[in-house]
């Protein structure tokens, strides 16, 4: 394990008062077998140290580091991505790694604090962002009604991830070789395993992309009707799909409003849709009083920027996690 020294002790002191109290009774950051006890870290002493903040870029570097890596996932389980910042314990881990990744300053803003003292120390930070072209608010205008506010000027949507496509503009695929790239830098020796691993990965998303190609071309709706807070623009823009909620943007301060709301319902009764797609991880409100009102069945898109304990626990995978939001979404779309 790394000694760190007096950066160490400033940052600690910073982030002991200056992190809310949104993170689940300090929950330490669990290891690729999904367990944080004290003999499991021991035993990673050896290995490269990977911090990962979100689900995807964790079980990325799992599946491609393998036996050689430790790989810690910073957000404590079965809580809400957006509203996390990292705490004493975090910080810990963090400057301990060998390895950062996280998703990118949009949808991490407090990594701002912490990246040059990262590097300062060592550790090799990657922006899986980079390279990716980024969508904006004024790229889902398209989906706004006529004065709408989207309570921020053209915000960024950071939810990449959801899109598996492995044509332009690669979005899964560039996430891989970002992640394949760190590790054979701090590893070269490993560095063709890692090569490989990460090929095979990106044939399991081709095929995924396939699979979903295939069956979304043979749905009869192309609509996509959430009840939450709408995470997959990527997957819909890259699948010729349209969506509706009642929140205005993908922003997670966004508040449902009554005309949308109202507007939904009316699409749900005149086209006949049979279900209202909700958020995983949140209490999904909204969306049963639309339920409620219309009959409709209420169905998971899970956005994957994390998992519960027993997802994790379990052994689940984004590639996993994306072929059951194809099941749902063939469900609720009537797949023929």
């Amino acid at each position: 394990m790394k000694r760190k020294g007096i950066i160490y002790l400033v940052l600690l002191m910073i982030f002991a008062f200056s992190v809310s109290a949104c993170t689940d009774e300090g929950q330490m950051p669990v290891d690729e077998n999904g367990t944080g006890e004290p003999e499991a870290l021991e035993e990673a002493d050896e290995k490269i140290s990977v911090v990962a903040t979100l689900f995807p870029q964790y079980d990325f570097a799992r599946r491609i580091g393998g036996e050689n890596v430790d790989v810690r996932y910073l957000l404590p389980t079965g809580t809400e991505a957006h509203s996390y910042e990292p705490t004493p314990q975090d910080m810990v881990s963090l400057l301990n790694a060998d390895v950062f990744l996280y998703t990118g300053e949009f949808m991490e803003p407090w990594t701002a604090n912490i990246v040059e003292n990262l590097k300062e120390e060592d550790v090799l930070v990657v922006d899986l962002s980079q390279n990716i072209p980024l969508l904006t608010s004024e790229d889902h205008d398209h989906e706004h009604e006529e004065g709408d506010d989207h309570g921020e000027e053209e915000a960024i949507d950071p939810h990449y991830w959801t899109d598996p496509n492995m044509a332009d503009p690669n979005m899964a695929m560039i996430m891989a070789k970002s992640i394949g790239d760190a590790l054979a830098r701090v590893d070269p020796d490993n560095a063709d395993q890692y090569k490989v691993e990460e090929a095979a990965l990106v044939e399991d998303l081709i095929l995924l992309d396939n699979e979903i190609r295939e069956a979304l071309s043979r749905t009869k709706s192309k609509t996509i009707l959430s009840g939450g807070h709408f995470a997959f623009g990527y997957f819909a823009r890259q699948y010729g799909l349209e969506h509706m909620s009642p929140y205005a943007g993908f922003s997670p301060n966004a508040e449902p409003t009554p005309q949308r709301i109202t507007a939904l319902i009316q699409t749900i009764e005149e086209t006949g849709a049979n279900a209202i797609y909700h958020e995983e991880l949140i209490d999904p409100k909204v969306a049963q009083v639309i339920v409620d009102e219309t009959g409709a069945k209420l169905l998971l898109l899970h956005g994957a920027h994390n998992v519960s304990k027993e997802e994790l626990e379990s052994g689940k995978t984004y590639i996993e996690i994306m072929y059951d939001n194809l099941e749902n979404l063939k469900e609720g779309l009537g797949y023929e």
